[in-house]
């Protein structure tokens, strides 16, 4: 599947599970690990694990099965792993501690900026 049309698909699906203050990140050129970091709040530990298990179906349902899951049983931080978009479903209590928005837009340092400093 197409990157762009798997973040459409994970964002719709985030709008149908009622998740609350998406974010979607791009990361490119940040990390090697995905192109789209998404962050989304569920109400409730029960919510949380809705909004990923659903994310997850619906992925798979479309031809890209995740790569991972991780947090379905505890449902304060689920991640959905998609390979070119990761996933981060959590309780508003924990994505206010983690702060992953503020992390991932931090500017990458350059190569000239440390040796500089060193």
């Amino acid at each position: 599947m197409q990157l762009e049309k798997l973040r459409q698909l994970v964002v719709d699906t985030l709008d149908d599970m009622k998740a609350k203050d998406v974010q979607v990140m791009d990361v490119r050129g940040k990390t090697a690990i995905t192109d789209y970091m998404i962050v989304a709040s569920g109400t409730s530990d029960r919510h949380v694990k809705a909004i990923a298990e659903t994310v997850a179906y619906r992925s798979k349902e479309a031809g890209e099965a995740p790569l991972g899951t991780e947090g379905l049983n505890e449902g304060e931080w689920a991640l959905v792993d998609l390979n070119g978009v990761v996933v981060h479903v959590m309780l508003p209590k924990v994505r206010d501690f983690y702060n992953l928005e503020r992390l991932w837009s931090a500017p990458a340092l350059v190569p000239e900026a440390v040796a500089a400093t060193s």
